[in-house]
């Protein structure tokens, strides 16, 4: 024992930490010096080589268009990406990633035409190639731009030699692909209503559709019934009702409902025939005056009045209101049931318009009526049509307005017997010009969905057909070949669907879904290289053409088919003449949906497929389900095995983001003052099968959470200056709380190798995050300190403590590193500075020894029990008290008997940081927590070096028997 000095003069003899990691992270000044450290390394090449030969691991990417900067969506989609790719790679497996773009496509032509349109130029006078030029270079432009962007976010990958859909090797293997539908007997050309763009002046594909609410001039048009089997019919007049007035002066027909009841309704010396559940509504809004139509209707048939029924119905005729105009107006307009007229809204009654309508023109084709083709891709009525030629367009509000032409029009007639702008309802737009769009028939190319295919496909022959990995494949009704949408959905059954409840939705969109329009009337894409015979209509199948065709494509591009021989690529066989080249390009979904076969194929070898695609949940009507679609009929089945859905990045209120609304997060802005680890970890502690906020509020918990983890690398590191194998000791040989953490830690282990193969990563950083804050800053840390800085540098407590510091220093900075890559290196370098970058590292290998379920249960226990300790104290601490729980005496009194033994065996004094801990055994009673803590303030003095309470110290400031031997120790070192 030694006399009382002050506290400092032990300051000397205390083992603080030490360390040259800053608690301040500073992450947007570190992190591009160490990208560049990385690409000076070349680390991804390196990974590359030295996982050569292991098992594969590919995360296919899905490509962006190369059009502006990135976004808070892009920054999520990427960095979930990239902790996938590194999580696999830290497994030890080759986990290439190639970053790829879209560059084809609307989103940059438009952007062009903008720039033509701002000079007063017309795209249409300048030469294709030229056009093509200028998309090409702007594609490059942010290519550029791009990349660094997602680099800056951390992402590792190929980034010197990306993907791209404009390269020419991929342009030929797009067409390549086109010509394998072309050869199976799967494409073909035909007069369809598609999504209309008059805006952009070409057809959309699903994908390329959102939906907004708009308002509507919505009508009731009278039809003069002029034939019917049931003569009272004849003269009334057959009411439908339409939100589309532009739709009227392209009518061929009327479908009525095969289970709806109709009725007559008399006013005045008109009839008007309506479906009678609707026969209210439509009084109304025609204002006939009838206050009580079921009065009128009981009246009706007491009078001997009848309904109609479909097969009264059926071989009535109507005519247009515009019939005087003769030729197309002057034809009859036959009754045909359809089995899609409901009595939900409307009349009963629903015009038919082939050209604008997929009911409708299914409808019509079935009974010999055929599109007319009156609107144009501008959205005019072509200038030779009888009713309003040459205007338009049908999208403006002005143009179907109660008092626009169509409706002036038809109240001249006395046709139109209501019609107000005020019918609210969601409503297709495109989602680059946010126009309106129109169902419009034209003719355009087609992948059918329920055609056999006639070419045996890898893994999808005839009869009995087997998948890639002998899977049976789905075959078409007839037997005799398998369909694309069959083999479609055969494989999303074999795929992996993460979250599982997705697979639904691209199943029931895929056992929907109409035949795919590939085709679009544009010109920055890739042509649809096929050859028409122009007397049969047929397309030519010759593999020699289509072989010189991509041999052409290969050597130019797909450039090479505006300024192609054609004769040349046609051969001595035929007759350019007789043939013609097709003017329309490929949909970029086509495009995107190809980059299985010229990145994973092309990259890995011919049968390869992907572990893994990547994306948002709008992408099961995009690029999963385009994928999918390419694969099976190409290949016969799926190019993923798995896909795996996030959701979308809202703001902080969980709204969409929008620069109108003023509520955009920009990550490039957020990387300039936080730093990207912080995005990354944000992205990681979200819930991404859902949508996700984030906003200033989010990023500063965010903040928060990443403080605690660097923090806790900082001890770790300082902890463990000086460290070395000699002082390592056997985890047999140490104190049972070592052990203990030990086993946590194979406990962790365990969950986050779970959460990697479930691509759990919210799992994986909320584990990872509770293990740092709760089982060691808030505990092992917390009790061990005293023994770090107090305890002899030789003393096997202190050696124990620290070899497991040690352990856990190598296991977190690598489950730390997939999510935190940057702050991981920082950590790392900071320990082991020539050691390499922290991402050539392997998973630690756990030692099996480390599980100890026994350990888990009774130091559960314990955990809890110093729980009640410092809930009890901690009252006292407030009211001063104590000053701190090294100053209280805590009697504990046990309720469950099975605490005794369990507390006596312990050093709970150690355990709750506490001067001094006696139990006693009590009563049952009603109590939750089995255990209650009185606390009295300790008589002992504190000793003047480790600041502990002990009975050996009698004189306040004077060294306890431990500190006074490590003193001792220190002075004749």
């Amino acid at each position: 024992m030694t006399d009382s000095k002050q506290a400092d003069d032990w300051r000397s003899t205390v083992f603080l930490p030490k360390t040259d990691f800053p608690m301040k992270a500073g992450l947007a000044q570190k992190e591009p010096a160490i990208l560049a450290r990385w690409a000076a390394d070349d680390l991804y090449g390196r990974l590359r080589r030295e996982r050569a030969g292991r098992e594969r691991f590919i995360l296919h990417d899905g490509p962006p268009y190369a059009n502006g900067d990135i976004h808070m969506g892009h920054a999520m989609n990427k960095v979930l990406k990239d902790i996938i790719v590194r999580s696999q790679t830290l497994l030890g497996k080759d986990a290439p990633y190639v970053p790829g773009w879209d560059c084809h496509g609307l989103p940059i032509e438009w952007k062009v035409e903008e720039a033509y349109r701002a000079k007063k130029l017309n795209k249409d006078e300048v030469d294709p190639v030229q056009f093509r030029a200028e998309c090409r270079a702007y594609a490059e432009k942010w290519v550029g731009i791009q990349r660094e962007q997602f680099k800056r976010l951390g992402a590792m990958g190929d980034w010197d030699d990306p993907y791209l859909t404009m390269t020419f090797e991929a342009e030929a293997t797009i067409a390549g692909e086109l010509l394998k539908f072309a050869e199976s007997g799967q494409l073909y050309r035909g007069a369809k209503p598609v999504m209309w763009s008059p805006v952009e002046k070409t057809a959309l594909a699903e994908a390329e559709v959102e939906y907004e609410d708009i308002t509507s001039t919505q009508i009731d048009v009278a039809f003069e019934i002029v034939e019917s089997p049931i003569p009272e019919l004849v003269g009334a007049h057959a009411v439908i009702w339409t939100t589309t007035p532009w739709t009227i002066p392209v009518n061929q027909a009327i479908a009525y409902g095969p289970d709806v009841e109709y009725v007559l309704l008399a006013d005045g010396s008109r009839r008007y025939l309506v479906a009678q559940r609707l026969a209210q509504e439509f009084a109304r809004r025609a204002g006939l005056g009838f206050d009580d139509v079921t009065s009128y209707l009981d009246d009706m048939i007491a009078a001997g009045g009848r309904f109609y029924t479909a097969a009264d119905l059926a071989g009535t005729v109507a005519r247009h209101p515009m019939h005087e105009l003769g030729g197309f107006f002057a034809r009859p307009r036959p009754f045909l049931p359809g089995d899609f007229v409901t009595t939900d809204a409307g009349t009963g009654l629903v015009h038919m318009a082939p050209d604008h309508g997929e009911d409708d023109f299914e409808l019509c084709k079935a009974n010999g009526l055929e599109p007319v083709f009156a609107v144009e891709g501008d959205g005019k009525y072509r200038a030779d049509w009888a009713w309003l030629g040459g205007q338009g367009s049908v999208i403006n509000p002005k143009f179907n307005a109660p008092d626009g032409p169509i409706c002036s029009a038809l109240r001249e007639t006395g046709a139109l017997l209501a019609a107000s702008a005020d019918y609210r309802h969601s409503y297709p737009h495109s989602w680059r010009s946010k126009a309106k769009v129109i169902f419009r028939a034209t003719p355009q190319w087609f992948i059918g969905m329920d055609r056999g295919i006639s070419q045996h496909l890898p893994g999808a022959g005839a009869g009995a057909a087997v998948g890639s990995q002998g899977e049976p494949s789905a075959l078409s009704d007839s037997g005799n070949a398998p369909t694309l949408r069959g083999l479609a959905l055969d494989a999303i059954e074999r795929t992996r669907w993460v979250p599982a409840k997705s697979r639904n939705r691209i199943e029931a969109m895929v056992a929907g879904r109409p035949d795919w329009v590939i085709s679009r009337q544009r010109a920055w894409g890739v042509p649809i290289a096929l050859y028409v015979n122009r007397q049969t209509g047929d397309y030519l199948r010759d593999p020699a053409v289509n072989a010189r065709i991509l041999e052409a494509f290969r050597a130019g591009g797909a450039d090479a088919w505006y300024t192609a021989d054609h004769q040349a690529l046609l051969g001595d066989a035929y007759d350019a003449a007789a043939y013609e080249p097709v003017s329309d390009i490929l949909d970029v979904w086509f495009d995107s949906g190809s980059t299985h076969a010229f990145v994973i194929e092309g990259r890995y070898g011919a049968g390869t497929r992907a572990n893994l695609y990547v994306e948002g949940s709008d992408q099961h009507r995009g690029w999963f389900q385009s994928s999918l679609l390419e694969s099976c009929g190409t290949r016969g089945r799926a190019p993923y095995d798995a896909v795996l859905t996030h959701g979308f990045a809202l703001d902080g209120q969980g709204r969409k983001m929008s620069k109108s609304v003023g509520n955009v997060v920009d990550p490039l802005k957020v990387m300039e003052t936080s730093g990207a680890d912080i995005l990354r970890l944000w992205v990681a502690s979200t819930d991404y099968a859902e949508d996700v906020r984030i906003g200033q509020e989010v990023l500063n918990t965010t903040g928060d959470a990443y403080r605690k983890l660097r923090n806790s690398f900082r001890y770790l590191l300082g902890a463990l200056a000086g460290f070395d194998e000699a002082e390592r000791m056997p985890a047999a040989e140490m104190p049972e709380l070592e052990r203990y953490i030990l086993a946590r830690l194979a406990e962790l282990d365990r969950t986050l190798k779970e959460a990697v193969e479930g691509f759990e990563f919210t799992r994986y950083s909320s584990a990872l995050v509770d293990f740092v804050n709760g089982d060691l800053s808030a505990f092992f840390f917390d009790i061990r300190k005293d023994s770090l800085y107090c305890d002899g540098s030789a003393d096997p407590k202190r050696r124990a403590y620290r070899t497991v510091l040690d352990t856990l220093f190598h296991a977190l900075v690598r489950y730390a590193a997939p999510i935190l890559c940057f702050t991981a290196e920082e950590a790392w370098s900071a320990r082991f500075p020539d050691a390499g970058s922290v991402h050539l590292l392997e998973w630690l290998a756990v030692d099996p020894s480390w599980a100890n379920e026994d350990l888990l249960v009774r130091w559960a226990r314990l955990r809890e029990i110093r729980g009640a300790m410092t809930a009890a104290i901690e009252p006292l601490r407030r009211e001063k008290f104590v000053g701190s729980s090294l100053e209280a005496d805590v009697t504990l009194l046990a309720y469950d008997p099975a605490d005794l033994p369990l507390i006596e065996a312990a050093n709970m004094a150690e355990i709750g940081i506490v001067a001094k801990v006696q139990v006693q055994p009590a009563d049952p009673v009603e109590d939750a927590a089995g255990i209650c803590a009185e606390v009295a303030k300790t008589e002992w003095d504190k000793c003047g070096r480790c600041w502990r309470h002990l009975p050996e110290v009698e004189v306040e400031g004077a060294l306890c028997d431990r500190c006074s031997d490590v003193v001792g120790a220190h002075a004749h070192g």
